[in-house]
Order: C-alpha cells, then structure tokens, then sequence
C-alpha cells in the first residue's frame, strides 16, 4: 500500500506528541508498505532526524489547518500521490478529498466548552467558524472509512454527539513518550502540587486555585503549586487572576519545559493534581504513573478509564472535594497506602505502548484501504 500521514501538527503539543510517537512506530513494525508525509517544510529538518528510512517520502504541505487553503488547495496535493489511504490525525480534514481516509478524533471537548473568549475574531466571525468546524466534523465522520479515537469514554461522545455506528470506530490508547518515562531519576518528594497541561476553560483550573487556597487556609504549610504549560490567552488569564490572591507567592509558572525537566517534576510532585471536566485522554496521567507520581484526579469517564483504580478521585465541581484530597496527598504522603497506589499505577502504565499503538492504526490501515464506502 502507499499510505498518507497527514503530520502538518508535527511540532505541536498534544496531537503533535501522538503523530510524532506514531510515525517513529510504524517505521519500526512496517517494512512493507510506503509511507508519504505531508508536512510544513519548517518541520521537515526535524522529521528527516526521527525518519531513517529513506523510502518514505516527505512532501511539502504548508497550509495551515482551520483555513480555506486546507479546505480547497489540499485535496489537489494529496490526489498527486494517488494513495490506497490517508491518516488525518486530527479532525480537520479537507471534505472535498475523495479517496479512502482515516482519521482521529481526541475528543470532542469544543462542542462543549467553546473557546470563543480567546479567539481575536469578532463573535459573530468566530460562530460561522464554529458552524464551519461543525460541518467539517460531520462530514469528516461520514465519510472516513474509519473512526480511531483514544478512549471508550470519547468513543461514547462520538456515538452520541454525532450518531456514528460503534462498528466504524477503533479505540487504540496512546503511550508515554520514551524520553519522558525512560529517565533513570531518583525521586525525593518536595512540597509541591503539580498541573500539566493547557489552560482551557474545560480544565476547571479557576476551581484548583480556590482548591488549592482553601487547603493553605486549613494547613498552614509551604506547599507549592506548579503550572507547567504554554503562555496563551488563558494562561495569561489565570496568572492576572493569581496576582490577586494571597497565595500568590505559592504559585509558579513554568513554560518551555524539557522532557527531563518535567520527568522531575513529576518525580519529585507531592502529586499531580488534574481537575478537568472533561477530557479525551489524558497523557500527563500516565506520565506521572511512569514516573511514580501520585494522581489526583476528577471523576470523569476518560480519567477512571485511564487510572483503573490506580488514583485518587474528586469531584471537580466541588472546590471542597478538591481541597480535602490535596490535604489527604500532603498528609499521607510518605504512607505505605500512597506508595502502594503509585507503585501498582508504576505497573499499569506498562500496558500502554507506542508500538502497540503503531500495531492497532497499521491494522486499521490495512482493513480500511480495500473497503468500499458503506
């Protein structure tokens, strides 16, 4: 087979780490078929360093996702290669391609929690792009081959949201990043919460910070909390928000942090604190279990899924829940109970692997190339 990866989020975050992971795996398990990958050329340096094989081909793709450009310059980029099937790893697919597609979808969290605040477009533009987004979903599912989506609790929202058959779609779990769960580090807990990740209004962290004050209030201590993300609109949002509190002098912010920075910060975390309401996945989970780090969790679907019993939960609207599991990590930390959690979640996240990932998405490859639309 000849078979496209769209991979144009390469160097982003979240979806970048899953393209990233997935590519560099399915170069190691596939040597029979060809692979071409659609890229921005900025990207491409980087690309040819995880890519050895020589026989898979780079081809230039620079549009940005969420455009016109996408929408109508490339389905003509993709029909040069006239492949057996596509990889869309992201919902933004061009509805006017043709030819036999996958794609991913990793939640469904905008239909939701709509991040119109942040967006510099007037409300009106920014409603007729979210009707676009929308329709492009709509028609992205309908006419895929198939579905792959990273959690059964996300695979339940497509099925309600978006009334697709059970049948067309393949949950297949993502992994930790090898550079983050192979540090060889020793850990000596330090008096720190931890939060990993975006600062979207889905992740409930204006509850954390009320959380996190009023167990200061109740315990007196010098405990910290690290925020360790991306400076954007909302970041910058609850930072001016943290100027006004009186634990302002116990909240850091930390951009740009390496793998091995944040392996240690896991490692030495009195626990890593997640409150969101909803969530596809949930990557820092099994960071944090590969790196021995205790996990305080909401008790939505995709979390409980994810940690089995191998957490401690909380109910993320109620700012009080949040605090007493804060005091109950802070308290028992040096615990036989604690340390057996984190030791039995150290073994649970051996059951996530990147090739295994690889292995399912080439088998839905495979299956999908030679089906007929049904």
């Amino acid at each position: 087979m000849k078979i496209g990866i769209d991979v144009r989020l390469w160097s982003q975050s979240g979806v970048g780490r899953y393209i990233r992971n997935l590519v560099k795996n399915l170069e190691l398990i596939d040597k029979e078929n060809r692979y071409v990958l659609f890229t921005l050329s900025i990207n491409n340096k980087e690309i040819r360093k995880t890519i050895k094989n020589r026989k898979w081909k780079l081809v230039n793709a620079d549009i940005r996702w969420h455009t016109l450009e996408e929408q109508t310059k490339l389905p003509k980029i993709l029909d040069k290669e006239k492949l057996d099937i596509v990889h869309f790893p992201y919902f933004s697919v061009p509805v006017f391609y043709k030819r036999p597609y996958v794609l991913t979808i990793h939640d469904l969290i905008i239909d939701h929690f709509p991040t119109g605040k942040a967006s510099t477009l007037n409300p009106f533009l920014y409603k007729a792009k979210l009707i676009g987004y929308k329709y492009i979903i709509t028609k992205a599912v309908t006419n895929a081959r198939k579905i792959i989506t990273v959690s059964k609790a996300t695979k339940k929202e497509i099925i309600d949201h978006l009334k697709i058959s059970p049948k067309k779609i393949a949950v297949t779990y993502e992994a930790v990043d090898d550079k983050i769960a192979s540090q060889n580090l020793k850990g000596r807990k330090k008096k720190y919460f931890l939060y990993v990740g975006n600062a979207y209004p889905h992740k409930n962290l204006d509850r954390l910070l009320e959380a996190f004050l009023l167990f200061n209030k109740n315990n007196k201590s010098d405990t910290s909390l690290i925020f360790v993300g991306k400076e954007d609109y909302f970041y910058k949002r609850l930072k001016e928000k943290v100027k006004d509190m009186e634990i302002k002098d116990k909240i850091f912010f930390y951009e740009n942090v390496s793998d091995l920075e944040l392996a240690k910060l896991y490692k030495n975390a009195i626990a890593l604190v997640l409150p969101s309401l909803m969530e596809g996945f949930g990557l820092p989970i099994l960071e944090a279990m590969a790196n021995k780090c205790l996990i305080l969790a909401s008790n939505i679907p995709a979390f409980k899924e994810l940690c089995l019993g191998n957490a401690i939960f909380f109910d993320p609207e109620n700012i009080d829940s949040i605090s007493q599991k804060l005091k109950y990590a802070f308290v028992n930390r040096s615990s036989s109970k604690i340390k057996k959690i984190i030791d039995t979640a150290k073994k649970h996240v051996e059951n996530f692997s990147w090739q295994k990932t690889a292995e399912e998405t080439l088998e839905i490859y495979e299956s999908s190339a030679g089906l007929r639309q049904s």
